[in-house]
């Protein structure tokens, strides 16, 4: 090898390795999180999430699920709180004893799916919410 073919291999090395750099942080960084449990602050986000449109009244007491979304309504009930959460999938209500949280911002609750039966002129309206595990 010559002197100057040694000489440019090694002003370009940096570049290339800079490059290789960048290419690999893109690939990570355009991945989905699917890990169970995956934590980023108040935030659970992972596989282990159902979407609000997945929930089914066929699941009421059988199920448990972690829900997450924006908190949308919040009503005060004796000793609970009733709050309404959109994922954009969907929305439910959500009875717990917390009582933190706020409009506006995002919430994983873990509960149970529950199903209120509402016979009105007979017809089922009835509504599935999710009761919160203590």
């Amino acid at each position: 090898m010559t002197k100057q073919n040694f000489s440019l291999t090694h002003s370009i090395l940096p570049y290339r390795l800079a490059l290789l750099l960048l290419l690999v942080w893109g690939l990570f960084s355009c991945g989905n999180v699917s890990q169970p449990g995956f934590q980023v602050g108040n935030f659970r986000i992972g596989s282990n999430i159902t979407p609000i449109s997945e929930i089914q009244p066929v699941q009421a007491d059988k199920a448990t699920v972690y829900v997450q979304g924006k908190v949308e309504r919040q009503v005060p009930l004796l000793q609970r709180w009733a709050y309404q959460i959109d994922d954009s999938t969907g929305k439910i209500w959500v009875i717990t004893s917390q009582n933190k949280l706020k409009l506006g911002e995002q919430a994983v609750v873990k509960g149970k799916v529950k199903y209120q039966s509402i016979p009105l002129a007979g017809k089922e309206l009835g509504e599935i919410y999710i009761e919160e595990d203590s």
